[in-house]
């Protein structure tokens, strides 16, 4: 039944939101269509639901040939390969708001692990891999929520001169990893209830310790 609900609160959730977001998807369009580099949507292939790839939409706010620049798929807080309006985008999480349509069509759901790209997936410890996408991939979730500062945590391991990638498989991925089997362990639809509405509250309240208050036996974070 859990898996049932949850589908269906994905189709209506995600349909509901397109319909109501509209009026700000349309001027958002417009804005990232005569600034940056005028290109709207980021396509790129995700792992997803039980280790299988699928293309995953984003609103553009990085420069198109970002990748091969400095800094590769490693993303700063100031990055200077974000476009014009990327910052807001990123800050506010607006930019992952055309995965409403991967949820619609039912290759992501609301709540999930992230999806990463495959050599990030590969980055994940081998007992992680087998199991972390067992469920599918979500728009937010409980790694993303406890590592929301992601890319400050990634600006000052750059700033001190560390290694970027390897804080990534050393620190990041593993604890992402432990979270997300917590997460699957005890999964329900009140749990994905929660974690919708910490979500919204942590966008609003980044330096709220809300989640490890509401979740006592959460994976503590040891970074």
């Amino acid at each position: 039944m859990y898996y049932i609900s949850k589908r269906i609160f994905d189709i209506l959730t995600s349909g509901i939101a397109i319909l109501i977001l509209s009026p700000l998807l349309i001027p958002i369009i417009i804005g990232l269509k005569f600034t940056g580099e005028g290109y709207i949507f980021y396509k790129q292939n995700r792992i997803g639901y039980k280790n299988k790839p699928f293309l995953i939409w984003k609103f553009a706010t990085m420069l198109k040939n970002s990748a091969n620049m400095p800094g590769g798929i490693m993303t700063t807080k100031k990055d200077p390969r974000i476009t014009p309006m990327g910052g807001f985008l990123r800050k506010s999480k607006i930019n992952e708001l055309p995965q409403l349509f991967n949820i619609f069509f039912g290759r992501m759901s609301v709540v999930g692990p992230r999806p990463v790209m495959k050599i990030s997936f590969e980055a994940y410890p081998n007992e992680i891999q087998k199991v972390i996408y067992n469920v599918k991939p979500g728009l937010t979730g409980v790694g993303s929520i406890i590592f929301r500062d992601e890319e400050k945590l990634i600006s000052d391991i750059k700033n001190n001169g560390g290694d970027v990638w390897e804080f990534y498989k050393e620190k990041i991925y593993p604890h992402k990893g432990d979270l997300e089997i917590w997460y699957q362990k005890n999964k329900s639809f009140f749990l994905d209830i929660k974690l919708i509405l910490i979500t919204v509250w942590v966008v609003f309240n980044p330096n709220s310790n809300m989640t490890e208050k509401l979740f006592k036996d959460l994976p503590k974070r040891n970074l």
